[in-house]
């Protein structure tokens, strides 16, 4: 748990993707992730976090279903969706908080 709280306590935005691997929506969203990390490089941070495998970070973050996606700016929740959405509209939501 100390290494996670490390990881989101950037300056950078840091998107954090709660996803299973028996997931479909999940399995769309990965390409989607990509794309947004090659579009924005280290402006973003990205991870993802197998909700099967961290049930205690899950449970923390009251994640019920998956895909859901979080963002943190300076360690702080500043953003949260569950579902899939498209590149244009996880961009805009980072770049509002950039």
């Amino acid at each position: 748990m100390s290494k996670f709280s490390e990881i989101i306590n950037k300056d950078q935005p840091v998107l954090v993707d709660f996803f299973a691997d028996w997931c479909g929506p999940c399995k769309m969203l990965s390409p989607i992730l990509k794309q947004v990390k090659d579009e924005l490089g280290d402006d973003v941070a990205i991870i993802k976090i197998d909700v099967d495998k961290n049930q205690p970070l899950a449970t923390k973050y009251q994640v019920r279903g998956v895909p859901t996606m979080l963002l943190f700016k300076n360690g702080k929740q500043v953003w949260r969706q569950s579902g899939v959405l498209q590149k244009e509209e996880l961009l805009k939501v980072i770049y509002s908080y950039n």
